[in-house]
């Protein structure tokens, strides 16, 4: 291995442990999901947990706060009730520079790696000694059989090491650093077996709504065409509901989940929101139709803690004109008897990034 260049903390490619749990750090929660094989191609939910964190502890994407995010990691670990400590996390795709290139066919592994550090310097805008560095082949090149296309992932040493070290405090050893991105394709697989034709040769948007950036991907056959972020999610709802009832944000936030609001609370903020999003939806599948030689997409598939808004997959499918579904990664898996089936159906739109990073664990 170069010397730091391609470091295990940043094993994008490369599963290190047999079992995974696959935990998301977002910044108003951690999810942590643990899988198990079933045998035939087939999973099972062992075991899952959503623990809220306290506000500013991950910002845009960074762990801000060390400490207070390993204690968050360190209770989410308990509730879960697991054994394993083998985790894999990941990183907004912000954070990470991808990039695709083309190599002569045959190399050694010594002799790749030297060939991907003298790429990386012409795409990187950093000293290489300043990053992680990790690369997948792909397969031949399109047009030469003598060459083969691999991917390049990078990023600055500091957003692996912030999130290693919150995981370390809890007492969690990270096997994998993944992309956010990358994980949702992966659970999206998942996903398929509820499509028409299992999704095949069919234009699928995935939109990711969470608390301040909603993700929006199309996907044809469990690839990724497009992608793009967009400055809207859950936590605008709870700012409505701070202005129409004068609420903090912490009172806004606990009253939206335990139903604890005015009568008027449906018509006056959830609808314009529910509204705004279908919007947003609508203004992305527009992008994508600009962007790309594709005129339709087949499918919308909702995820994020805003997917099960009373109502919101038809309003979207009304605005859009394109079927739409809420995302259960677990729709066609076999669960454990100790998880409630009714409060799983709630939660399970959020836990798409930590169910593809579970996956991590059986490849």
């Amino acid at each position: 291995m170069l010397a730091d260049s391609f470091s295990s903390a940043f094993d994008v490619f490369k599963a290190r442990s047999p079992v995974l749990l696959g935990v998301d750090i977002a910044s108003t929660s951690i999810k942590m999901v643990e899988l198990a094989d079933a045998g035939k191609g087939l999973y099972r939910l062992e075991r899952y947990v959503i623990e809220s964190i306290p506000r500013d502890v991950v910002t845009d994407g960074n762990v801000v706060n060390v400490e207070l995010a390993g204690d968050a990691l360190k209770r989410a670990w308990k509730r879960l009730g697991s054994r394993n400590r083998n985790v894999a996390l990941a990183l907004p795709a912000a954070m990470v520079i991808t990039k695709k290139i083309i190599v002569a066919a045959g190399q050694r592994e010594e002799d790749l790696e030297l060939t991907v550090e003298a790429e990386a310097n012409q795409y990187i805008p950093f000293a290489l000694d300043e990053v992680n560095l990790d690369f997948q082949e792909l397969g031949p090149a399109p047009n030469n059989p003598d060459e083969v296309e691999v991917l390049i992932a990078a990023s600055r040493k500091e957003k692996v090491d912030d999130r290693v070290a919150a995981a370390e405090l809890a007492g969690l050893k990270v096997r994998v650093m993944d992309v956010e991105s990358y994980a949702t394709q992966q659970a999206y697989k998942l996903i398929t077996p509820s499509l028409p034709a299992n999704g095949r040769d069919q234009n699928v948007a995935l939109v990711d709504v969470g608390a301040h950036v909603t993700h929006f991907y199309v996907l044809r056959n469990d690839e990724i065409l497009f992608s793009r972020d967009q400055a809207f999610g859950g936590n605008q709802l709870t700012q409505d509901i701070q202005r129409a009832f004068n609420l903090s944000a912490d009172e806004a936030e606990s009253a939206r989940r335990n139903q604890g609001l005015p009568e008027n609370y449906d018509r006056d903020v959830q609808q314009p929101f529910m509204e705004s999003l279908a919007l947003e939806v609508t203004r992305a599948l527009q992008f994508f139709f600009t962007s790309t030689s594709y005129n339709q997409v087949d499918q919308i598939i909702l995820a994020g803690g805003c997917a099960l808004l009373p109502g919101l997959d038809d309003l979207i499918a009304k605005r859009a004109g394109v079927a739409t579904l809420v995302a259960n990664p677990f729709a066609s898996m076999r669960v454990s008897e100790r998880i409630r089936p009714r409060q799983l159906a709630q939660e399970a739109p959020m836990l798409m990034i930590a169910s593809g990073l579970a996956l991590r664990g059986f490849e």
